[in-house]
């Protein structure tokens, strides 16, 4: 008992009063990190290794044959699936909605945005952990600022891929709306020069790579789906889906209800091609019209204080001279 009293007097004396606390915190998260990879080691399933070596068997007697497919790797983070994936099925739809309108379409970008939050988390904790220490020795801080030093960069770390996930999204949806007018008119011309909806989404695919890039990837999916021979609804559904924009959304309806209807589809694309046009014309005029108010600020405080400057200071400077005057 003496011993640790003594070990608790000089932890007191090194690190303040919580001095205690926040060792038995760092070596806490030390075994947590020499435990983690015990943890989430994943046993081998003996009906895996069947399946692996069933595989690998019917591999090896069709070498002789041409190969449909490149093989992938294993992904190394799978055997971590059950700890970095959510469990609830909302929740990880969710999330794999969101990396989808990001433009994130890996089967495993969901496992792989969680680890990289867990592992940002841990790395700039532990770089927390440092600058506290070093700042204790070399000062006297105080236990507030010392939580914050270490806490603060591992919130920044673990929130850091939900903003750059979210910045990248509201990028692309952006891109989009700014392309898609465009696009409809140029599918509007294909299908009225005599191309299906088809050969015109590839068409426009191709034409507006250079300057749309998310928007023509996500023709392109549309393209290649319709190819597989997948529903043209459920082609059309994923696709607003997956852009998360209103204006493409409201495409998918126009669309679906004219092959439901019967209705021509190119008179339904030049009634809608219009309203994208109205649609970003207003938007414009929109931003134009708060510009005077956003420029309200900068004009205050870039002419103002030089016009006050420039008529009130001779005035002042006269006034002062006149006093100093007074005085001798």
């Amino acid at each position: 008992m003496e011993i640790l009293n003594n070990l608790q007097t000089m932890l007191t004396d090194q690190f303040g009063p919580f001095g205690p606390l926040l060792v038995v915190g760092i070596l806490g998260m030390f075994l947590i990190l020499l435990t983690l990879p015990v943890l989430l080691k994943k046993r081998a399933d003996p009906l895996d290794k069947l399946r692996v070596e069933a595989s690998r068997s019917r591999a090896v007697s069709d070498d002789s044959g041409p190969k449909l497919r490149k093989s992938s790797g294993k992904d190394k983070l799978e055997k971590y699936s059950e700890f970095l994936e959510p469990k609830n099925e909302e929740e990880y739809s969710a999330i794999r909605l969101k990396l989808l309108q990001a433009g994130y379409r890996s089967k495993n970008a969901v496992r792989a945005y969680h680890f990289l939050q867990f592992a940002l988390g841990i790395i700039l904790l532990l770089v927390g952990a440092i600058v506290a220490i070093v700042l204790k020795t070399t000062g006297d801080p105080s236990t507030q600022k010392l939580v914050i030093v270490t806490l603060g960069p591992a919130l920044a770390g673990y929130m850091l891929p939900k903003y750059w996930v979210t910045k990248r999204q509201q990028k692309r949806q952006e891109e989009i709306v700014n392309g898609f007018p465009d696009s409809l008119d140029m599918m509007l011309v294909c299908v009225e020069a005599g191309q299906s909806l088809d050969q015109a989404i590839v068409r426009v695919a191709t034409e507006i790579k250079a300057g749309y890039p998310a928007l023509a990837e996500e023709y392109e999916m549309v393209a290649y789906e319709l190819k597989a021979g997948k529903d043209r609804i459920q082609v059309l559904r994923d696709m607003s889906e997956r852009a998360g924009v209103p204006d493409v959304a409201s495409f998918v309806t126009v669309l679906i209800q004219s092959a439901s209807f019967g209705t021509s589809i190119a008179e339904a694309l030049r009634v809608y091609a219009a309203e994208m046009r109205d649609k970003r014309v207003m938007r414009a005029e929109e931003k134009a019209n708060t510009l005077p108010t956003k420029m309200t600020l900068a004009t205050m405080m870039l002419t103002v204080p030089p016009l006050l400057i420039i008529l009130i200071g001779p005035s002042v400077y006269q006034i002062i001279e006149t006093f100093k005057k007074a005085n001798f």
